[in-house]
């Protein structure tokens, strides 16, 4: 199994665990109401039905980052996001999205700098 058919194994294991975290918020949120709308504060001792997260696949175990750095080596981080990356290569942060956002980006660098005095 190459890397990149390990990678989209990753992101297959997290969307399925994506879809059972919406299901469980659900089943909690739909217990919570009926809890509260029969007066009671308090869940019972019973266990919530609710999905289990599948077990993490052994063949991922380890799977490090593996993007090109700089120097030409693979990366060989292995604290890695659920798109295969690390903290590094994969970056979270996309940018502005929103128009005001894109405006505010604009703006930056313009502004004169203020004079400092020692």
């Amino acid at each position: 199994m190459t890397d990149a058919d390990r990678r989209n194994r990753l992101r297959a294991y997290y969307a399925e665990c994506d879809h059972v975290r919406t299901e469980r918020e659900a089943i909690e949120l739909a217990e919570h109401e009926l809890l509260m709308k029969q007066g009671k504060y308090r869940r019972s001792q019973d266990p919530l039905l609710v999905p289990l997260f599948p077990p993490f696949p052994d063949e991922l175990r380890g799977l490090a980052c593996g993007a090109k750095t700089r120097a030409g080596s693979p990366c060989k981080i292995a604290a890695i996001y659920s798109n295969g990356r690390c903290k590094l290569h994969g970056g979270l942060s996309t940018g502005p999205r929103t128009v005001g956002g894109k405006a505010r980006a604009a703006l930056n660098g313009l502004t004169p700098k203020s004079k400092r005095t020692p």
